[in-house]
């Protein structure tokens, strides 16, 4: 007697294997003969022998991969079609064709095959009322599909029952779910990406730097790097492209990227730096494993392999980096989980086992595709957990107070009864991208962007520009784009181009992030050595000090304090390093004095350590620290407290070593404004520390 598997979702290449399903014996039974149903028999075609020959013949190599351990529903279902179009009254043949709809990516089309085979012989098959409730909740007709369940309950056959009861009543449970859920629908336009990222072929696995300006996805496309075919799908093998998003909002021509990324074989996409300078791929070695590759310029490196502490002999799927790119949170099935696939965290640098994020996140089911929003708490990820209305649904968690809050789903339409998974989002919330079978797809499987609208309530608008903090009192808040209701992300981005000042050529310059109340660095980024761009994602709760830095020039800082609840700001900041020469002039933007004095604030202490270290690397060198203020009060005062103000730098100096004939302090009151006094911009401009080289 043969075996059938129940139907479940089809996994894909870079995902979902070793999914549970249930193993019923003995199901394949002579039916009883219906008047309606239609042999494929001479004496039914008697007039049409070739036609019926021609329709056997399909049915006969369908049938050699239906009845494959695994089955092979997708090189099936083509010769099931063929036949059917030669007799579309045949049980057993509509049954297998919903059957390999349903282990498809065109789920939903399962159910008219489904019912007319229920129509043809009620008893086609043992488990008709099973997958006739899976094709009615695929299609979001929860009520129907729970009557289905409970009917296909008494129907289990061999020696697993229970676990043919557990999963019907959790099915029915989904339906129950998204019953719910579709009384309330998220406020969203989904709509497809678009010509330039989407073709004919697959496309899924999305993901973006976090300004939305790049993204890079996979596909199996005809052009593939090593342009052979899977023998195990007969689709091309997977392989990496990338598109930039336009001046008018649409996405350009994906372009293959090409060895060293991809290769013969499959490579997918699995996670990509906030700044598009690091990307996750993943490679099918060992099982399935994470691999990283570095763009140099324009040149990505080849992939490097992430080790032990990350890939194990299971299967790593799904990977995310924190903002910092310090820690990566990625999915796997090694032993010792929660379920199927749990979702770890682990320092990348550091030592010791991956940290499984524990029962709030995994559940004895599979978790899927990890996103962590540039925020660095607001997680995003799959589930066929918690409250899913069918497969794999999309949740948030946030992580605050030391836990993780309980994951939200992100509701329908987004998610569907079928398996919706590898979201990802923008750093502003806007906009969030997926990969769907949808009808208004351009051949398969495609890519949709996602718009959240938010509340019904018109956007608040921005009222000033803050891009850089006041030197006595720092900005507390920037918020320079119109806030989406829904956008509630809590960072800023901050995002340019390094040059050198003289020659306006790019440079491929450091970008240290420092907490100035702790005195640390945080992270370290690099700007692109062709471009010169550079992209810094700023959770908000933190006094930043931003410090650009390239061997041969003088460093450059930047300082912002975004409070916690700090909106999202997207900045943009275009850097000139300074060579080392007589008369340039440098702002100490992270030098921070008590209001109305001539206090040094402990925030100010890596900003005097940079110079202190600079002084120190450059013993020739000589430097006037000055000090300057606005137009605000008299002149004389403005004068004295500029003039105090630059002495207490030089004093630390001196206090750390630094001979004091190698300095001199001037105050210079409001006699030297970089910009006009009659905004707050202007002001904040105007009040500096800044240094000037008098001798090297």
């Amino acid at each position: 007697m043969m075996k059938r598997t129940l139907p479940i979702a089809a996994p894909t290449p870079t995902a979902f294997r070793g999914k549970w399903a249930l193993i019923f014996l003995g199901l394949l039974i002579p039916f009883t003969i219906q008047a309606q149903n239609v042999e494929f028999s001479k004496d039914r075609f008697s007039n049409d022998k070739e036609g019926l020959k021609a329709a056997q013949r399909e049915i006969k190599e369908g049938n050699e991969w239906y009845d494959m351990d695994p089955s092979r529903y997708e090189l099936a279902l083509p010769h099931y079609l063929a036949a059917q179009k030669f007799n579309g009254d045949n049980a057993q043949l509509n049954f297998k064709i919903g059957d390999c709809y349903l282990h498809s990516g065109f789920k939903p089309r399962a159910l008219a095959y489904l019912q007319k085979a229920y129509q043809l012989n009620p008893d086609v098959d043992p488990i008709i009322h099973y997958v006739l409730g899976r094709g009615l909740h695929l299609n979001a007709r929860w009520q129907e599909a729970i009557k289905e369940y409970k009917t296909a309950l008494p129907t289990a056959v061999g020696k697993d029952k229970a676990g043919w009861a557990t999963d019907i009543q959790k099915k029915i449970q989904e339906c129950q779910y998204g019953q719910q859920m579709m009384q309330k629908p998220a406020r969203v336009f989904i709509d497809n990406a678009g010509s330039g990222v989407n073709s004919p072929y697959p496309e899924y696995g999305p993901v973006i730097s976090a300004d939305e300006s790049v993204m890079l996805f996979t596909s199996r496309r005809d052009n593939s790097t090593g342009g052979q075919k899977d023998p195990e799908t007969g689709g091309f093998f997977e392989d990496v492209y990338q598109s930039t998003r336009l001046a008018n909002g649409q996405w350009s021509p994906a372009r293959n990227l090409g060895t060293p990324i991809n290769s013969d074989g499959h490579d997918a996409t699995v996670g990509l730096a906030p700044d598009a300078q690091r990307l996750l791929v993943y490679v099918e070695d060992n099982g399935g494993d994470l691999q990283e590759a570095e763009l140099r310029g324009a040149e990505w490196r080849k992939p490097q392999k992430l080790g032990s502490r990350i890939n194990s002999r299971g299967h790593e799927s799904s990977a995310a980096y924190s903002p910092d790119g310090r820690t990566l949170y990625f999915v796997s099935d090694k032993e010792g989980g929660l379920g199927s696939r749990d979702i770890y965290k682990i320092t990348i640098d550091g030592r010791g086992p991956a940290q499984n994020l524990g029962p709030v996140i995994n559940t004895p089911y599979g978790e899927e595709g990890v996103f962590l929003h540039p925020d660095g708490k607001t997680m995003y990820f799959s589930s066929e957990g918690h409250n899913s209305m069918g497969g794999y649904d999309i949740f948030k968690s946030v992580y605050e107070n030391g836990q993780w809050s309980k994951p939200e789903n992100l509701g329908w339409p987004i998610n569907t009864p079928d398996d919706d998974v590898f979201f990802v989002i923008s750093a502003s919330g806007r906009h969030g991208y997926y990969s769907s079978f949808r009808d208004d797809g351009l051949g398969s499987k495609d890519i949709y962007q996602i718009t959240f609208l938010g509340a019904e309530k018109p956007p608040v608008l921005s009222q000033e520009d803050q891009l850089l903090a006041s030197r006595a009192q720092p900005v507390k808040e920037t918020l320079l784009a119109a806030a989406v209701p829904i956008a509630t992300a809590q960072v800023t981005i901050l995002k340019g181009t390094v040059t050198d000042e003289a020659t306006k050529q790019p440079l491929e310059a450091t970008i240290d992030v420092v907490d100035n109340v702790l005195n640390q660095i945080i992270a370290s980024f690099r700007a692109n050595g062709q471009s010169g761009r550079y992209l810094v994602s700023l959770p908000s709760g933190v006094n930043y000090g931003i410090v650009v830095k390239q061997d041969g020039y003088l460093f450059h800082s930047e300082n912002f304090d975004l409070p916690t609840g700090a909106a999202y700001a997207e900045v943009v900041k275009d850097i000139a390093l300074k060579k080392l020469d007589l008369g340039v002039k440098v702002v100490l933007n992270n030098i921070f004095f008590d209001f109305d004095k001539a206090t040094l604030r402990p925030e100010s202490t890596a900003e005097l350590e940079r110079l202190q270290k600079l002084l120190i690397e450059t013993p020739a060198l000589r430097l006037e620290i000055s000090g300057h203020t606005d137009n605000v009060g008299k002149a004389d005062y403005n004068q004295d407290l500029s003039q105090r103000r630059a002495k207490a730098v030089v004093d630390y100096l001196t206090q750390h070593d630094i001979p004091a004939s190698r300095l001199t302090f001037t105050g210079y009151g409001d006699t030297q404004p970089v910009a006009p006094n009659t905004t707050k911009p202007g002001r904040q401009l105007n009040r500096r520390t800044e240094f000037k080289v008098i001798g090297k």
